[in-house]
């Protein structure tokens, strides 16, 4: 069984932007959260799968932390059906590497907490992948996207 294209839009508005979804149960809905918080991007060297966390092959240059992102319109984006597209209002730049670079960043998470291996609730592909040296602050575009699958 899969979720209709209109049902996936308002879960993911749910989730994203803190909007309600009517009707559901009774005429109050699913409703948001009353402070609607953040979502933590995240910057991953591999692939973390469906069965990883947020810290499954989580890039750990020198200077890396995790980065918020308001759960409202101001923060994400949702938009279209069949797949809905989520991607962050705007251009998400990470600390700079001071040192020890590692691996590539091919791929980003979407976390529920700051740090930890909490849970990975979407992730996506890094295109062009973004190649950490020293001095580089790494930026996850706007026009990065998570889909409902």
């Amino acid at each position: 069984m899969s979720k209709s294209n209109a049902f996936e839009t308002s879960l993911l508005a749910l989730l994203f932007n803190n909007t309600n979804i009517a009707l559901i149960g009774d005429a109050t809905g699913l409703r948001g959260s009353t402070v609607a918080g953040s979502l933590f991007l995240s910057l991953h060297t591999a692939d973390p799968g469906e069965a990883g966390t947020c810290v499954t092959s989580e890039t750990a240059y020198t200077g890396y932390a995790r980065q918020a992102v308001a759960r409202s319109g101001a923060g994400w984006v949702v938009s279209g059906t069949a797949p809905t597209p989520v991607s962050p209002a705007a251009n998400v730049t990470f600390p700079e590497c001071t040192a020890s670079p590692g691996a590539a960043i091919t791929h980003f998470g979407v976390c529920a907490e700051l740090t930890g291996a909490s849970v990975l609730l979407y992730k996506g592909t890094v295109t062009p992948n973004i190649a950490v040296a020293i001095g580089v602050s790494p930026l996850l575009k706007s026009t990065s996207t998570v889909t409902e699958d």
